[in-house]
C-alpha cells in the first residue's frame, strides 16, 4: 500500500483560522499501527501512516493522551505529562511525527487532561505523604464526604460517589471521574503555573493545539454544580490569553458535553477569548435518533438554535469518538428509545450512553453510513472523523468498558490485519473477528482495490468537503420542508468570509431519512436564488427554483449536496 504523493511535501501552510478548514482524525496511538512487533502500536508506526492519512484528505490530528500512565483509563489517567509511555516510544519519536505531520501541511493536537490526574502521579503521592508540604494542597482534600453532594456522579456505573478515602493521608480526597482520578485543586495558583508550564512543554515541541478534556470540571463549590463555575472560564482566559501572545496560532478546543448555548460560553467574549473550538454534543444523538424515527423535527430545532458564536470561532462536530455514543442531551423519551433501537444488548451500554463504533451502530447500512458522512461533513464546523470508521471497522462488545470499539487498526487481510508482526495473543486488544466485521474483509488494502468501497465514498467526500470552503466558514440556514423525514439547509459564504481567490457560494444540502423513496418540496431563504441547480458529485443540472421553492425526489436515505447559482 503506497500512498507516497509524486511530489515533495509543501510543508506546513500558514493559516492563523487553520482550524475552520481543517478535517480532522482521532487517532489512538496505541490502536493504529505497532512498528516494533510487542503488539501495542506507537509513534513510529504512526508516522509510517501519514501518507495514508495525507491522501485521505486529513488536515489534523488530534492525539488521545500517549503519556506516561497506568492506563486504567486509556490514558486519561496521566502519571506524568512531560514523557511518553514507553511502549509508544519516546520524546524523539513525538517531535519526529509533528516534523512529519508539518512537512505534510497537516497539523497535530494533543489532549491536555487538566481536571485530573493518576492517583500514580508524583504529586499525588507527594499531596497523600506531606499535608504541608509543598503539594498538600495540589488535590481536593476534605476530612468528610458529606459535603457538595449535590454535584452529580458522572461514571454512574462504577463510582457510588465523587469521594474517596486516602489511607494514609487519612482524609477524603474528590475524583470527579474514577476514583483512580484525583481532581487537581485549581483554587491553588501553583496548579495553574503547573499547567501552563506543561502547555508550553508541548508547544515547545510544536503542537498546534489541545483539546481540553473534562473542561467544565475544573473548579466546584459548596453551593454549585461544579460545571462551567465562573472561576473555571477565568482559567481557560487566562490560557488563552499565554498561548495568543507566546504561540499565536494553536488552538485550544473545549470538551464540554453541555447544551449549546452553555458550550457557547467556552468561546468567550471578544474582549475576552477563551477556546476556538468547541464539541457540539447535542446534533450526535439526534442524527442517530431520525436515522430510526424517521422524524428530524428534534435534529432541526438543534440545528436551528441561533447560538452566537465569536467570529474566527468554531464547532467541533463528530459521529462517534474513543468515548461512548454519551445520551446525556437527549429527552428520558428519546434516551430509551436509542437504547432499544441502538444498544438493545445491556453490554453495549456504559453510563448514560452506548459503547459501540459506527458501522455496527448502523447495521452496516452503505445507505446510511453514507448519508451520515454526507450530514457531518456538511455540518457548520470543523469534522471529526474516528480511526478505522472510513473502512467501516466493527467493534467488540465482550471487551471491558469503552476498549470496544478502540480495537487495533485493519490495515490488511493479513495476521493481526496488519496492524502487528507479534503474536497474536500479545495484541493490546485482540483485532476483531466477528463475521460482518472481521478484518480479512474489512480493512484498508481490500477496500483500496474496491472502487466503490466505504473508503473511496469517505475520501471522495472529505476532498469534496475541501474543495468548497463554504462547508467550513459558511452560514448555516435551516430551510422548512413539507416531508417530516427531510432535512434541508443552506450553506451560504459571501465576500466577508472568503480568503482572497475565493469566491462567495451557496450550496443546499438536503437528507432523506426515510426507509423507502420520497420527495420533498424545499423552501429556500429569501436572500437565496436559485436559477441555476447543480449536483455537486455527479454534475448534473435540476430544475431551478419556483417561487422560492425545489422539488425534489430522494432515494432510501438518500442526499444531494446542489450548488444553488
Amino acid at each position: 500500500m503506497s500512498f507516497s504523493a509524486p511530489f515533495a511535501h509543501p510543508g506546513l501552510h500558514h493559516d492563523p483560522q487553520w482550524y475552520r478548514r481543517a478535517v480532522f482524525y482521532e487517532v489512538m496511538v496505541r490502536g493504529f499501527a505497532d512498528s516494533d512487533g510487542d503488539g501495542v502500536g506507537d509513534l513510529p508506526g504512526l508516522i509510517a501512516k501519514l501518507d495514508y492519512l495525507e491522501w485521505l484528505g486529513v488536515d489534523a490530528l488530534w492525539l488521545p493522551p500517549f503519556y506516561s500512565s497506568p492506563l486504567l483509563d486509556g490514558g486519561y489517567d496521566v502519571a506524568d505529562y512531560r514523557s511518553v509511555l514507553p511502549d509508544f516510544g519516546t520524546l524523539d519519536d513525538f517531535q519526529e511525527l509533528v516534523t512529519q505531520a508539518h512537512q505534510r501541511n497537516m497539523r497535530v493536537v494533543i489532549d491536555l487532561v487538566l481536571n485530573h490526574t493518576s492517583s500514580e502521579h508524583e504529586w499525588f503521592q507527594m499531596s497523600r505523604s506531606d499535608p504541608n508540604g509543598p503539594y498538600g494542597d495540589y488535590y481536593v482534600w476534605s476530612d468528610t464526604d458529606e459535603i457538595r453532594q449535590n454535584i452529580r456522579i458522572i461514571f454512574t456505573d462504577t463510582e457510588q460517589s465523587n469521594w474517596a478515602f486516602d489511607a494514609e493521608r487519612r482524609q477524603f480526597y474528590f475524583h470527579r471521574f474514577f476514583s483512580h482520578q484525583p481532581d487537581l485543586n485549581y483554587g491553588n495558583p501553583a496548579v495553574h503555573q503547573e499547567m501552563f508550564d506543561v502547555a508550553r512543554y508541548w508547544l515547545d515541541m510544536g503542537v498546534d493545539g489541545f483539546r481540553l478534556d473534562a473542561v467544565p470540571y475544573l473548579y466546584e463549590s459548596d453551593e454549585g454544580t461544579g460545571e462551567s463555575e465562573p472561576e473555571t472560564h477565568d482559567f481557560i482566559r487566562a490560557m488563552r490569553a499565554m498561548m495568543d501572545k507566546e504561540y499565536p496560532g494553536r488552538a485550544l478546543i473545549a470538551e464540554a458535553n453541555q447544551w449549546p448555548r452553555e458550550v457557547a460560553a467556552y468561546f468567550g467574549t471578544e474582549d475576552d477569548p477563551e477556546c476556538h473550538m468547541a464539541f457540539d454534543f447535542p446534533v450526535m444523538p439526534r442524527i442517530f435518533y431520525a436515522l430510526r424515527s424517521q422524524d428530524t423535527s428534534s435534529l432541526k430545532e438543534v440545528l436551528s438554535e441561533q447560538t452566537e458564536i465569536l467570529p474566527g470561532t468554531s464547532w467541533a462536530v463528530f459521529l462517534r469518538n474513543h468515548d461512548e455514543l454519551t445520551l446525556e442531551m437527549v429527552t428520558d423519551e428519546e434516551r430509551q428509545a436509542l437504547y432499544g433501537w441502538y444498544a438493545y444488548d445491556p453490554r453495549m451500554r456504559v453510563n448514560v450512553g452506548i459503547r459501540r463504533r459506527l458501522a455496527p451502530l448502523l447495521d452496516n447500512s452503505r445507505h446510511e453510513l453514507e448519508l451520515v458522512h454526507a450530514i457531518l461533513l456538511s455540518l457548520a464546523g470543523s469534522p471529526f472523523l474516528y480511526y478505522g470508521d472510513e473502512i467501516g471497522m466493527g467493534d467488540n462488545i465482550w471487551l471491558n468498558d469503552r476498549d470496544s470499539s478502540r480495537t487495533p487498526m485493519q490495515w490488511t487481510p493479513d495476521r493481526n490485519a496488519g496492524f502487528s508482526a507479534s503474536d497474536p495473543g500479545k495484541l493490546f486488544l485482540p483485532v476483531v473477528q466477528s463475521l460482518v466485521y472481521h478484518y480479512s474483509a474489512v480493512n484498508v488494502e481490500t477496500e483500496l482495490a474496491q472502487p466503490r468501497s466505504l473508503l473511496h465514498f469517505v475520501r471522495k467526500i472529505v476532498h469534496l468537503r475541501k474543495a468548497h470552503p463554504v462547508f467550513a466558514v459558511g452560514d448555516l440556514m435551516v430551510c422548512p420542508t413539507d416531508n417530516g423525514s427531510v432535512l434541508a439547509y443552506v450553506r451560504q459564504t459571501t465576500q466577508e468570509n472568503c480568503q482572497p481567490g475565493e469566491r462567495p457560494e451557496t450550496i443546499l444540502c438536503v437528507f432523506s431519512f426515510a426507509h423507502y423513496p420520497t420527495t420533498a418540496n424545499v423552501t429556500l431563504p429569501d436572500q437565496v436564488v436559485a436559477d441555476r441547480v447543480t449536483d455537486l458529485f455527479g454534475g448534473a443540472t435540476f430544475p431551478s427554483a419556483v417561487d422560492g421553492k425545489i422539488t425534489l425526489t430522494l432515494g432510501t436515505q438518500g442526499f444531494y449536496w446542489l450548488s444553488l447559482s
